[in-house]
Parts: structure tokens; sequence; C-alpha cells
């Protein structure tokens, strides 16, 4: 993998055949999962208990009958796919992580973490590391390439099947590993932008409090953020 920092580009990355989305019983997972089994992705949904994964997942293949999305425990959903995504609370962050370590070797992990603290969940919180997305690169070791992505979209936009009117910042060290995540959600309608280095993610993850406070704030029902270059089109 290219270090942390580096600006080398590495060879494009394959699409993935299967993604695992760990969290997938919830708002943001569940989003995710149907914003990729529309793409013709194979989904594998991991929680802490397979029955409530699979359950989940009969919820997709009710909504999309072409959907191909399976449930599993977390070890073995992220055992089964050649991504994984992470969409989970912070307070099950590292729980879920120490449970996937052995098998995420190799891969790449998105990681759609923000480190929220309820009940003050408008008031940006980071962790010392710097960032969820930082931790979960050291927790992890340096043969798992994180990147961090979708912190800042709505899950209803993600589960709706039309393309919102926000962006998305990817981060990570790795160039290439940006580029696939970027890849994924332009092919699924959303406009995403290569944000730099993984450090970079705790913009990202304190805007989300940012963005929390603004819906209640002003009534929105899923603030986002738009990037322009400042000039009228």
């Amino acid at each position: 993998m290219t270090a942390a920092g580096s600006t080398e580009t590495l060879a494009p990355l394959p699409r993935p055949r299967c993604i695992a989305v760990l969290g997938g019983t919830g708002d943001l997972g569940g989003g995710l999962a149907r914003f990729l089994v529309r793409q013709g992705i194979e989904v594998v949904i991991g929680s802490r208990t397979a029955a409530r994964a699979e359950a989940a997942a009969q919820a997709i293949r009710s909504e999309l009958p072409d959907a191909r999305v399976r449930g599993a425990d977390l070890a073995a959903a992220a055992s089964q796919a050649e991504v994984v995504a992470l969409a989970v609370p912070y307070a099950a962050h590292a729980e879920t992580l120490a449970a996937v370590r052995e098998v995420l070797q190799g891969k790449i992990l998105i990681d759609a973490t923000v480190p929220l603290k309820p009940p003050k969940v408008m008031r940006v919180q980071l962790p010392a590391a710097g960032s969820a997305a930082v931790e979960a690169q050291q927790l992890l070791g340096a043969e798992v390439r994180v990147v961090s992505a979708l912190q800042n979209i709505a899950a209803a936009h993600l589960a709706a099947g039309t393309a919102p009117d926000c962006d998305v910042l990817v981060t990570g060290d790795d160039e290439s590993a940006r580029q696939l995540v970027i890849d994924l959600l332009a092919s699924g309608g959303l406009r995403a932008w290569h944000a730099g280095p993984l450090a970079n993610s705790a913009a990202a993850e304190a805007l989300t409090s940012i963005l929390i406070g603004m819906n209640r704030r002003y009534q929105f029902k899923g603030a986002g953020i738009r990037i322009t270059d400042g000039h009228a089109h």
C-alpha cells in the first residue's frame, strides 16, 4: 500500500463484486446497502448476530426483489467481501473493528463512523487521535487501507434511489483506494471528491455535528454540503 501521506498514484483498482456493510441493520448502513445493491453489487450485511443481519437483508429483498443481499455475523460478512464498509455508532466502533481485524487484512475499509457522543451530538467532539477514521487505521494496522467517506450525507438520501443535491468528501492515505470509493459513489449518482489524507477526515466528521444542528434549527430533512468553484453557472 502507499505510505501515509504519499502522493504516489497506484494502478486503478477493480470494481468490487461484493461489499460487506457492517452495521447494515442501522439507518446509515441500511441506506448504504440499498445504494450498493441498486448498482448490482452483491452485499453482505454484518451484525453482531447473523439472524438480525439476515432480517435486514430480507427487508431489502422485499423492497428490491433483484437485490443480491444476505446477512451474516460481523467476521463472516467481512471475510466474504472484497471491500468492507463500516457504519456503526461510535460507541461500537472499536469493538466492531476488533471483531473483524484479522479478516480485514489486505482489504479496503470504508469508514463512515462519526464520533458523536450523545446527548451533545451538535457539538464537535473529535477523539484524541484526531478522527474516528484515524483511530480505525491505528487499530487495524498498515495492511488495511482505510478510506473515510459518507459522514455528511443523510441515510434517507442513500436509501432513496435518487441522486441527492449534496457531495461527499473522501479521504485516505492511499489514492487508488480513495479513487475506488469515489467511483463507487459516482456510479450510484453521488458526486464525490478527493479530500486528501486520512487525517483530513477530521473535517468531515466534525461537519456532521454542524449539519445535525442545522437540521434541527432550520427543519431540514437531511442537510448536506456542496462543493463549488465559486462561480455562478
